[in-house]
């Protein structure tokens, strides 16, 4: 038997009622989870003060070079998807930082992209797993 995951976000009403919730496959499951902690500020959960990433402490950073942020931000995330992602072994993280010119008939604004790229091999079936994440920061959106 193949099993199954709830996805996100999770429907609590139904789950409680034994109703049937949104369900997806394993690559689906740690896709949104690898998506939720890469969207989580450090102690915003209050049960795991450790879960999350430090995306939202360097959001509206423009002094410190894309370098050390591709840094900063590779090192919370490897961190965080191997202690809190058990589902996944051989994790590997590739960051790359940009920048995108957004014009409208006003103003012009810069926004540093972030683009996250996550391999790993899954445990239960030794598939290779890979995902993308993309996000915008000054200020973050996705």
């Amino acid at each position: 038997m193949i099993p199954s995951y709830y996805s996100l976000p999770l429907q609590t009403k139904k789950i409680v009622s034994n109703k049937e919730a949104g369900q997806c496959d394993i690559n689906q499951s740690i896709s949104k989870f690898i998506h939720l902690i890469t969207t989580t500020h450090y102690g915003e959960c209050t049960f795991d003060e450790t879960f999350g990433c430090t995306i939202w402490n360097v959001d509206f950073d423009n002094l410190t070079s894309t370098k050390k942020l591709r840094d900063i931000i590779t090192e919370s995330l490897r961190e965080s998807i191997i202690s809190k992602e058990k589902r996944l072994k051989n994790v590997t993280l590739k960051v790359d930082i940009q920048q995108d010119e957004f014009s409208s008939l006003q103003l012009n604004r810069v926004k540093k992209r972030v683009d996250i790229t996550i391999h790993g091999i899954i445990c239960l079936t030794n598939e290779p797993f890979s995902c993308i994440e993309r996000f915008y920061i000054a200020p973050l959106s996705y």
